[in-house]
């Protein structure tokens, strides 16, 4: 076969069908690979495992959140540097998006190990967005606070955006819910 670009997403969207269709613990990278005309070798070139090709991408998302945070107002309020993180890093999910995460996201919740995986994932973005909170001269444990709130509205608005049916843009069901969390705490 001759070569073509495009090989991680090539990889990730087989990937992605195999496991929805076979499971994932039923999936080798082998079949991946050679679903697409590619080899192991080449898959493992791109990914180190089979879980990788789920959540490739990740500091490509933890860079929007930090671009938020960054072009936040300099006088802005800690839960409101975290709404600018939020809509930052809402731009990373599309329409056209939707579909492809709520199958990896169905894929996530039948395994374990997936699930550990993603709330690592989630654990990581929460410190990260703690540190550049940090970086902007927020104390400590609001910080910390103001992070983990984040991380709980982007959960709940993201679980919302997968839902079948619903249409609106991620940001817009993030600013739901941090509304939402205003008036629970008023």
């Amino acid at each position: 076969m001759r070569w073509e670009p495009g090989a991680p997403q090539r990889l990730q969207r087989a990937a992605l069908a195999l496991f929805a269709a076979r499971g994932f613990e039923q999936t080798t990278a082998a079949e991946i690979a050679q679903s697409v005309g590619l080899t192991e070798r080449t898959f493992f070139r791109h990914f180190t495992d089979k879980r990788e090709v789920l959540f490739h991408g990740q500091e490509r998302l933890v860079q929007a959140f930090v671009e938020g945070v960054q072009a936040a107002p300099p006088d802005a309020a800690p839960i409101e540097i975290v709404a600018a993180a939020l809509r930052s890093g809402a731009d990373f999910f599309t329409d056209e998006q939707r579909p492809h995460s709520r199958t990896r996201q169905t894929i996530i919740d039948r395994n374990p190990a997936l699930q550990e995986r993603e709330l690592h994932k989630l654990a990581t973005l929460g410190a990260t967005l703690a540190d550049a909170l940090r970086a902007r001269g927020v104390g400590d444990l609001t910080a910390d606070l103001a992070a983990q709130t984040g991380m709980t509205v982007f959960a709940i608005s993201f679980a919302r955006w997968i839902r079948e049916g619903e249409e609106r843009p991620l940001e817009a069901i993030e600013t739901d819910v941090l509304a939402e969390l205003r008036a629970l705490t008023a």
